[in-house]
């Protein structure tokens, strides 16, 4: 089973005791960033683009269980840059887990083979390696050859020693359906992976390869095709069959940034993991001083063609808690890949996109400095 039935229940269970007590906006995936750094530079990736000192900023084991206490959410993500880097990264998931979240480490996987005594194996813990398709193109995708066949040694390894891995595949244009589907089979297949994450990329504006990334249309005609062809595969998936659903185009989902908010070296980032156009000081003031409204498809120019995970996983698997019948139908049926799409969001009245990176890190780094002299 992709997602392992003691989480479905505590995710199912933790979502209806916010409904009751009337609860709007709260978080289903603690995205806990803990560094920048990365030992790889990806051309799609605007995560890396700091100076030297912030990419040695680390947060400490102290900082990442207070965010994890803070926020409340069932579930951690810990991305990054690349969190085998930091050296306190086997204490953190230790302490996470033994807080009874499901972990989720994401992963590059060059570090992990040499790593996996440090960590123990659990229900609560998931190695999510970054595969963005076979050996070809995943190497192309992080331009560096060689990282394909490690991460596949990584992941059968940690498999060997009883730990849960799934792959987390990015998709721009770089791959045709066909491709997609070779890919998936030898993930599920071969690999035997727990399950698969997968999400269109995120347009960066800082990323260095702006010319692949697909957008809303490319994107469901895509998934549509991949879904046909894949049909009776017997794929898993670690998302919910709306989420993949909406992929394919048959919902029309706006965006829950406050479903998967982000802790990283700065604080809380507004108003979510993808874009960083401020910070918050702590959950409190992030949840409740965040002009959400501002933000997603429809709202805001650097949203018009997102259809990331982070964004609408959130919003697929409320509606599954507020419609199983309608996720079970899909997940035992299969994704309609021939029924006209759901309507599109209107982009008539978004804003346009501030260009603020800059400002914004200037900003939050005077903030550090205030509080350092004050101190």
């Amino acid at each position: 089973m992709a997602v392992p039935l003691i989480q479905q229940l505590r995710v199912g269970s933790y979502i209806l005791r916010q409904r009751l007590k009337g609860i709007e906006r709260y978080p289903l995936v603690l995205m806990l960033e803990p560094l920048f750094r990365c030992n790889l530079a990806c051309p799609g990736c605007g995560k890396i683009d700091y100076e030297e000192e912030i990419l040695n900023r680390r947060l400490s084991l102290k900082e990442c269980l207070a965010a994890v206490d803070e926020c409340g959410a069932p579930i951690v993500s810990i991305p990054g840059g690349e969190p085998l880097l930091h050296r306190e990264m086997p204490e953190i998931v230790k302490a996470i887990v033994g807080r009874k979240k499901f972990v989720y480490l994401c992963t590059n996987a060059l570090l992990l083979e040499k790593k996996l005594d440090q960590f123990e194996p659990s229900p609560f813990l998931t190695f999510s390696v970054h595969l963005d398709g076979l050996e070809k193109h995943h190497d192309h995708a992080v331009a560096q050859e060689g990282v394909f066949k490690r991460a596949v040694s990584a992941i059968r390894k940690a498999k060997e020693m009883g730990f849960r891995v799934n792959v987390n595949c990015t998709l721009f244009d770089q791959m045709t359906s066909d491709e997609i589907v070779e890919f998936f089979d030898f993930a599920c297949n071969d690999l035997g992976v727990e399950g698969i994450t997968v999400s269109p990329g995120y347009a960066y504006e800082r990323a260095p390869d702006q010319e692949h990334f697909l957008n809303r249309e490319k994107t469901k005609l895509l998934f549509r095709d991949v879904f046909r062809k894949g049909k009776d595969r017997q794929w898993r998936f670690s998302q919910s069959s709306l989420f993949l659903d909406y992929l394919a185009g048959n919902q029309s989902y706006h965006c829950t940034p406050w479903g998967n908010p982000t802790r990283n070296v700065f604080g809380w980032q507004r108003p979510c993991y993808l874009l960083g156009e401020g910070y918050a000081n702590s959950f409190k003031e992030l949840m409740e001083d965040t002009e959400w409204a501002k933000y997603g498809t429809g709202n805001y120019e650097k949203c018009a063609d997102c259809m990331v995970h982070c964004g609408y996983e959130p919003t697929a698997v409320m509606d599954t808690v507020a419609h199983p019948l309608k996720a079970l139908k899909v997940a035992l049926v299969g994704v309609n890949t021939e029924k006209p799409m759901a309507p599109e969001i209107s982009l008539e009245n978004q804003r346009p996109a501030d260009f603020i990176f800059d400002e914004v890190v200037a900003e939050r780094l005077e903030v550090e400095a205030e509080r350092s002299d004050a101190a």
